[in-house]
């Protein structure tokens, strides 16, 4: 202790140097240069050839077990060794050294019974560390820095060391606080400048750290910089307990952090992707400490300094580092290279502060108005499901993580764990569930909300999850000075906060009481503490109505009300509750109390901005699907309308209603011929895949594999009659003499046969079968459509390809990872959405940035020849459009044959030529300025031609037509375009195409089966069809379209905006806006949208996967595609006819509907007439789609399921389709304001087809 205290009093004065003022320091620096680190200790250590007794020294000569390996130790036996290392990196140019304590806390220290001197060795380690820098400083007039060394130590607090009970652990997050705590009061007593967390590959420990961190710092009244460097363990881009990169920041970002990064695990090369992902959302300093490339056989690091430096160097130019260093297997020579590249290189800027809340599990979620709702799963709270109250106190942990899990699959996206109950321990109960439940991955990928009124057991799940959880709850109810103290220790967790409407005089029940205490809420967090407004959930009480009593009954009044003023001037906050509150009058029927809340959600979701609930996420019904006489019934109730039944309250109406549900138990029940034979087996089988005759396939494929003397093995019978079969297929194929349908049925019996004999082919242990060459599909990143991809597959596998198929949303290290696992001779991209072209750079870049000469072949519907010229081909030169199918295999074989390289010069000379005609076309095209063009704007005289009528609805309802009642709609010319049958003239088109010499046998042949295969889905209801439409008052405003909350036009609910034609036109044509059709403000005007989508299809696609029925794939994906839009046409046509009922001619023809021969439009975002796939985001928004429909939109504003389709309809006679072409600079910088986004983010997302510059200035 005496000692102990004399180095506080000398740390004092050694301190008092700068303690406060090290932040302005760093911050210059890293604002103005590179910053470098120092290199690997231990490797640097290992050149010495230390044995046993160099690490006893004379103080441990006698210690009672082996020390050898303990290389913190040696700062105490071999202090001048570890200051010579000091200054051989710090004379190499390192900016900042680590102190040699990686492992120099209790727990590690355990293993060589040395944990007592934790204290010391991290006190002497600084000392000699700051000793070096000291020197180094002096002598170069350049201030060198100290980082104090915390390492991970040797447990982890996510995973169980016993697969037998994932629910234990060997360290407690306690036993790390003060672990972390007694190594950090060292290295602060011994002078340290700035704390680094580094090799965190268990983001728990280092949150526990950083509570050990944060918590020392305010004890002692001071501040040090807190750096945080995590590892990324394998190519999946996780850590070892399985967060993403984007979870794993969320998860550290509110440890008062100065810079975040990554070290060790893997090279430079690998490093890369994660790096810069951590500097696109990094709000600090970004790091980068790679190893010197991946250890060689013997365990050695083989990279040189200047392969290193080379590497870093890619980091540095593209400005996403603010320092780097090196982690194993550098030494002083690598520093030196990497201070020498990073002479006069700019760093990157320091990332903004973010006001958007993010949760996270295993993956991060961003709650903002594109999220949506949060369902929050109820049924792991004891309250709210008794199946789960008996499966915690009969203690079977298994099937409650099981009801867990189901929440997760049944949308919730966080899930609610309270097990508050007097015969249960709940801090034990909450550590073994959440211990068990972040052990499956399943359940831990979405954020956890831990909900008690015990604080202790508050904490104690907080001490078991990684991610960034929400703790619910703390409220006023003890006082302001406990409501602070939990606010401190929930911000030091790193949590967001649910905060009920309660103080000391009790629960708010009341509108102005809820009001009043929330206000008061907020104010201490948001000013006493500076706590996140964003991470602020209120819980204004939903309270129970229909009780009885009549001062109940303005309860769902009294939420709704207080709920839409705390979104109104609480800035950030969030509103949440529990529904399970409202409906507890009618526990026991089901059929009142789920209709009830959906009801509620509807009006506190839509109306007054509720953000989120704790619900049960699969038992909530449709609104739409509830009984309209029950919703006015229940709305009656929720607001208070008590006189909504003459003769009878509404409470009254419902009793009686509960007790028919009762009676009824449970409720109201919701709405060739033979001849070839004969022939010999291998001509059969020819004749099989010639024609695609499955019938019989294995019994010929098995006559032949009896056959030994002829088919020694199973691989003679592949390579012989069936690649010879296959060989006639790809002949008549080539030659135009055979179409795609029959292709992929040959692909089918194909298949078939090969998966006869796969087990036998495993009992000879033959290998695979030589193949033409090894191809890689995948559709990119952002994109779901994959009906090309498999045509092309099917296509190159007839021709023998081998193909590795990634399938759809495919990111683009999952490509590299599989370049690299299966050495392709080709890879195949795929697109159909514009966010894809984007993508499809970003590949190209990192072909050429990784020097590959792989042909890169680009397909799809959004691509084109011209695209690949002009934005992908300068990127990287062995890139090659494909038209279709039909062409991948002449292309494929041109890049793996003999012409490899004059084929890529050939079409290298096409595409330069192609690129400077474009460019040349776009400087000669004529434009507007965009205040021309809006001065020649479409004017619509709406006095003269007013707008339709309001629809008979305003709001969202949600629709299940019958298949049968689609069908009739379907059309049929692009079904036929996916299968590559394409007619002649005068035979164009469906129905002409029967008529066609050339193709109509086939077609008619391809036409029959998919109305058998229609017949069977409408008869077995296989697919599903569901869609959304809503309708909701509109005014134009210039180029844009305001939607408003409700019909008196106050209040924004969100602004569409439009993109304007500019491209010169001839005479007096108007420059048209989506804007232009709707009427301005003071006049009643309104917009509607669709969207809708054909469920079931991914099921059909597995059961025909695996039956190897490659035909059947294709033809169901086809008719879902075909389905989905047939279902909007109908959808518009009720929405014409009906819903908004502005057209009343006679009915149309399904001809008519697809010729467009209606009145008003429905273009889509994404597309022509607004080319901004972003916008439908907010109709995701305004139409609740998600929650309503289950239909999802990705980040990349893909649709899922891929069988989808989205629109805006436009009611006004004069409103016409139309392209907008493409848009000149001064537009975009204006569209990029009103998008509240930077020019660069929205030069990005608009894309190359839309833009007519080029934003890279490349041209």
């Amino acid at each position: 202790l005496k000692l102990q205290f004399l180095y506080l009093i000398v740390t004092y004065y050694t301190m008092c140097d700068y303690p406060e003022p090290i932040f302005a320091e760093l911050n210059k620096l890293f604002s103005e240069r590179v910053a470098v680190l120092d290199g690997a200790t231990g490797t640097e250590l290992q050149t010495y050839k230390l044995e046993e007794e160099d690490f006893r020294g004379e103080e441990f000569k006698d210690w009672t077990c082996d020390i050898k390996g303990n290389n913190d130790v040696l700062v105490l036996t071999k202090p001048d060794l570890i200051r010579q290392v000091h200054l051989d990196y710090l004379n190499a140019g390192a900016d900042f050294i680590e102190t040699n304590t990686f492992n120099a806390q209790v727990i590690s220290l355990a293993d060589y019974e040395m944990e007592h001197l934790a204290y010391r060795i991290n006190y002497e380690a600084a000392q000699i560390a700051k000793s070096a820098a000291k020197e180094v400083t002096e002598k170069t007039g350049v201030k060198r820095y100290v980082c104090g060394a915390v390492g991970p130590t040797n447990r982890t607090l996510s995973i169980s060391p016993s697969v037998e009970k994932p629910e234990f652990r060997n360290v407690t997050y306690d036993e790390l606080i003060d672990a972390y705590t007694t190594q950090m009061e060292g290295l602060l007593d011994g002078g340290i400048d700035m704390l680094l967390i580094e090799t965190i590959f268990d983001t728990l420990n280092a949150k526990a750290c950083l509570y050990a961190a944060n918590t020392l710092l305010e004890k002692r009244g001071t501040r040090v910089p807190i750096m945080i460097s995590g590892t990324i363990t394998d190519a999946s881009g996780r850590t070892l307990s399985g967060q993403t990169i984007e979870a794993f920041y969320t998860s550290m970002r509110h440890g008062n952090l100065f810079s975040i990064g990554l070290n060790c695990a893997l090279g430079t090369d690998a490093m890369r992707p994660h790096i810069e992902r951590l500097s696109e959302i990094g709000e600090m300093w970004v790091t980068a400490y790679p190893n010197a490339g991946l250890p060689n056989a013997m365990g050695e690091y083989d990279e040189t300094p200047d392969e290193m430096a080379a590497q870093l160097k890619e980091f540095v130019d593209a400005r996403i580092v603010n320092m780097i260093g090196g982690c194993c297997g550098s030494r002083p020579k690598h520093i030196a290279a990497l201070r020498k590249m990073v002479e006069g290189a700019a760093p990157r800027p320091q990332g903004t502060k973010s006001d958007v809340m993010v949760l996270s599990g295993l993956e991060r979620l961003v709650v903002n108005k594109e999220t949506g709702f949060l369902n929050i799963g109820e049924r792991c709270n004891i309250a709210g499901s008794l199946k789960f109250k008996r499966l915690i106190k009969a203690g079977d942990y298994d099937a409650a993580m099981a009801i867990a899990r189901e929440q997760v699959e049944n949308g919730a996206t966080v899930i609610d764990f309270n097990l508050d109950d007097g015969l249960i321990d709940g801090v034990q109960a909450m550590t073994h569930l959440v211990n068990l439940c972040v052990s499956d991955p399943d359940i831990a990928r979405v954020p956890f909300m831990i909900d008690s009124s015990n604080f202790d057991v508050v904490e104690a799940g907080l001490k078991c999850v990684q991610g960034k959880c929400i703790v619910n709850s703390i409220s006023l109810k003890g006082g302001e000075e406990l409501y602070l103290e939990h606010a401190r220790k929930v911000m030091k967790y790193g949590a967001a906060v649910v905060v009920m409407a309660f103080d000391e005089e009790g629960q708010a029940a009341t509108e102005s009481e809820k009001i009043r205490i929330c206000k008061r809420a907020y104010d201490l967090l948001v000013t006493k503490i500076n706590f996140p407004p964003e991470d602020i959930i209120f819980d204004p009480n939903v309270l129970t109505i229909a009780t009885g009593l009549e001062e109940h009954n303005n309860y769902g009044v009294d939420f709704l009300n207080a709920t839409k003023w705390i979104k109104e001037n609480l800035p950030g906050a969030k509103v949440s509750g529990g529904l399970s509150n409202l409906s507890f009058s009618f526990r026991g029927v089901e059929a009142i109390r789920m209709p009830m809340h959906s009801v509620f959600l509807k009006h506190a979701i839509g109306t007054c901005g509720m953000d989120m609930a704790i619900v049960n996420a699969g038992a909530l019904p449709v609104f739409s699907d509830i009984d309209p006489e029950l919703v006015k019934l229940l709305e009656a109730a929720i607001f208070n309308n008590q006189d909504f039944i003459p003769g009878k309250t509404v409470t009254e109406a419902l009793t009686d209603l509960a007790e028919e549900f009762r009676k009824k138990k449970g409720g109201p029940v919701d709405k060739q011929e033979d001849a070839w034979r004969s022939l010999p087996v291998t001509e059969r089988l020819s004749h099989a895949l010639v024609k695609g005759i499955v019938s019989h396939i294995v019994e010929d494929v098995e006559l032949c594999r009896q056959d030994k003397e002829k088919y020694p093995k199973c691989l003679h019978i592949i390579e012989g009659p069936l690649m010879t079969g296959m060989g006639i297929v790809g002949d008549l194929f080539g030659a135009g003499k055979m179409f795609l349908p029959q292709v992929i049925k040959s692909a089918r019996v194909m298949k078939k046969a090969v998966g006869h004999l796969i087990p036998f082919m495993e009992e000879e242990k033959t290998g695979d079968a030589t193949s033409q060459g090894k191809v890689v599909l995948a559709t990119v990143k952002g994109d779901v459509h994959d009906i090309g991809k498999n045509i092309v597959g099917v296509v190159l596998g007839c021709n023998n390809y081998e193909i590795i198929d990634l399938g759809v949303m495919v990111p683009l290290q999952t490509i590299m990872d599989a370049i690299e696992k299966h050495k392709p001779h080709i890879v195949g991209l795929s697109g159909l959405i514009t966010p894809s072209l984007d993508e499809m750079v970003t590949v190209s870049k990192e072909f050429k940035r990784k020097k590959m000469d792989i042909p890169l072949l680009i397909g799809g519907a959004t691509t084109s020849k011209m695209h690949t010229a002009v934005k992908l081909h300068p990127h990287y030169q062995n890139t090659v459009h494909v038209l279709d199918a039909s062409k991948s295999v002449v292309v494929v074989g041109s890049l793996v044959g003999d012409g490899k390289e004059e084929y890529l010069e050939d079409t290298a000379d096409m595409y330069d030529e192609m690129r400077e005609e474009y460019w040349a076309g776009v400087k000669d095209r004529k434009y507007l300025s965009i205040a021309d063009a809006r001065s020649r704007k479409m004017k619509i005289d709406f006095a003269a031609v007013p707008p339709p009528q309001k629809p008979k609805w305003l709001g969202n309802k949600v629709f299940c037509y019958e298949l049968e009642q689609v069908v009739p709609f379907i059309d049929w010319n692009p079904f036929f375009q996916t299968w590559q049958i394409r007619g002649k003239y005068p035979n164009r088109g469906y129905p002409k195409l029967f008529n066609c010499p050339e193709v109509g046998e086939e077609a008619k042949r391809l036409f029959d089966d998919a109305q058998k295969m229609l017949a069977e889905i409408c008869k077995d209801k296989s697919l599903q069809l569901k869609g959304s439409v809503g309708f909701y008052p509109a005014n134009g405003d210039g180029d844009d379209i305001i939607v408003w909350e409700d019909d008196t036009r106050t209040k924004e609910a969100t602004r569409f905006l439009g993109l304007r034609q500019q491209v010169q036109k001839e005479g007096d044509a108007p420059y048209l806006s989506i804007g232009d059709f709707v009427a301005p403000v003071g006049h009643a005007d309104y917009l509607g949208q669709i969207v809708n989508a054909c469920f079931g299809c991914q099921a059909l696609v597995d059961k025909y996967k695996a039956a190897n029925d490659d035909y059947a794939i294709i033809m169901v994906e086809a008719l879902a595609d075909r389905l989905a839009e047939g279902y909007a046409e109908v959808l518009h046509r009720d929405i014409r006819r009906d819903f908004w009922g502005y057209e009343t001619c006679p009915e149309m023809s399904a001809d008519d509907l697809i010729k467009q021969n209606y009145k008003g439009i429905r273009p889509a975002p994404g597309y022509p007439s607004q080319p901004d796939h972003q916008e439908k985001a907010k109709m995701w928004k305004i139409g609740e789609v998600m929650k309503d429909t289950g239909i999802e939109l990705t980040e990349s504003m893909a649709m899922l399921p891929a069988a989808a389709v989205s629109a805006l309809v436009f009611g006004h006679e004069q409103s016409v389709y139309f392209a907008v072409g493409k848009v000149k600079e001064d537009q975009v910088a204006d569209y990029a304001k009103r998008r509240g986004t930077d020019l660069k983010k929205t030069e990005h997302e608009l894309g190359f087809t839309a833009l007519a510059y080029d934003p890279d200035g490349e041209n």
